[in-house]
């Protein structure tokens, strides 16, 4: 009896123990083992897409900023500050970028915004103290030249106001009060700096205490302004510094919390729900104010109204903030504008006051010509045409004097620093 055994399970594994050499097809031939086939050279990786040094966004939101201040300073308009409260935006930008450098030591840090801001101010204060001084002001003009004497030290430290002349003689075609429309935009300066030298320990007490330290600012300023506003030391200097850094200090901080990741760690329905009604208790606190009924209610006049929408605002603005390393198609063409306005921000800021000043004086004569008062002046008493003479004129100030900031920085001082358009940028990007 012939054994017969079953290959078919075993199959495999004989043919595993012949070489495949002796290994025959059912053809008869030898298998051929096939030639192993030459490999494709691995793709080089492809190069990490570069970031850009700045986020286009924040420089949007500060070019806008500038933008509106110098409109509402010029026009006057009640509705501005509500549409875009640049102030309050202007200090979150501030303090995100405060909080970010603080990841180095703070001493430095401190050192080098200090670096960046006085220099601007100082040449503003030369030209400004030797334009009053030549239209009468001094020592003897308060009765206190010791204490003028003192008060000249603001110029060179704004941890209080500079001093100024509220009233002086004028020169040919200026009011006498244009001392003091020109030192307006000083308070920010002012505040800007309690808020850079306080900036370690809000950082501090924000990673520790976050829900207090951003409620502070707030209840600060509704206490000074609900409970004390009668009282006499009302509007000294202490009063306005501290009045000022509790109006914004909430902005400042929501800046830190946003670069510090704080705001992310809150469920994403709280910001958008809890924002709005913030900022209805500040126009309802505003529309409860007793003003003149024929004169539109302005929030900037009321500290509590204004901290309080800025907040909210503020919070909304940060919670749905993009990041742009590059403009988008449509902002290509700004981004000249936005860059110079961005690299002389400081200067525009300073000096854009003084070019409103200006222009009106520059205006004035063009109403004893013939021409114009015959037929142009609406255009002569129109605001508007205010700004298109100030807006040269801020050109040319920002021209002689912008160039501090540039030194200020520890960069190569530059008359014009208008970005020049990349070749070929637009074929890389399509």
């Amino acid at each position: 009896m012939t054994a017969s055994f079953d290959l078919g399970r075993t199959r495999d594994t004989i043919q595993l123990r012949v070489p495949a050499a002796l290994r025959a097809d059912p053809s008869g031939e030898p298998e051929q083992t096939p030639a192993p086939q030459p490999q494709p050279p691995a793709p080089a990786p492809a190069p990490a897409e570069r970031k850009g040094g700045r986020d286009r966004y924040l420089d949007l939101l500060r070019a806008l900023a500038l933008v509106r201040v110098i409109l509402y300073h010029n026009f006057g308009w009640f509705w501005l500050p509500l549409v875009f409260p640049s102030m309050g935006v202007m200090f979150a930008l501030a303090g995100s970028l405060m909080a970010r450098s603080l990841s180095r030591p703070a001493l430095g840090v401190i050192r080098g915004r200090l670096r960046r801001l006085l220099p601007p101010m100082w040449l503003f204060g030369a030209v400004l103290v030797a334009l009053q001084i030549l239209d009468g002001w001094g020592p003897l003009s308060d009765g206190h030249p010791t204490w003028w004497w003192s008060k000249m030290v603001f110029w060179i430290l704004p941890l209080s106001t500079p001093p100024y002349g509220e009233g002086l003689a004028g020169f040919q075609h200026v009011e006498p009060t244009w001392a003091t429309q020109i030192v307006v935009p000083l308070w920010y300066l002012r505040a800007y700096l309690w808020y850079v030298l306080l900036s370690p320990l809000l950082l501090r007490a924000l990673r520790r205490f976050p829900v207090a330290t951003l409620c502070a600012p707030p209840a600060m300023v509704i206490v000074m302004n609900a409970f004390f506003v009668d009282q006499e030391f009302v509007y000294g200097r202490v009063w306005e510094t501290a009045n000022d850094f509790a109006t914004f200090g909430a902005c400042w901080i929501l800046g830190m919390a946003h670069q510090e990741g704080l705001l992310k760690k809150i469920p994403q329905y709280v910001l958008p729900s809890v924002a709005p009604l913030i900022m209805v208790a500040g126009l309802w606190y505003l529309q409860t104010r007793p003003v003149d009924p024929t004169v539109a209610t302005d929030i900037e006049a009321w500290p509590i109204a204004q901290a309080l929408w800025s907040f909210g605002f503020v919070a909304i603005l940060l919670h749905v903030i993009p990041s742009w390393d590059r403009w988008p198609r449509p902002l290509e063409r700004w981004n000249g504008l936005i860059s110079l306005l961005n690299s002389r921000a400081v200067s525009v800021y300073l000096w854009h006051q003084v070019a409103l000043v200006v222009a009106i004086p520059l205006i004035d004569p063009l109403w004893s010509v013939p021409f114009f008062y015959d037929n142009l002046r609406w255009l002569l008493a129109s605001q508007w045409f205010t700004l298109l003479v100030a807006i040269p004129v801020l050109g040319l100030l920002v021209l002689t004097f912008g160039w501090v900031e540039d030194v200020a920085a520890r960069r190569s001082p530059r008359l014009l620093p208008y970005p020049r358009r990349l070749r070929g940028r637009r074929r890389a990007t399509d």
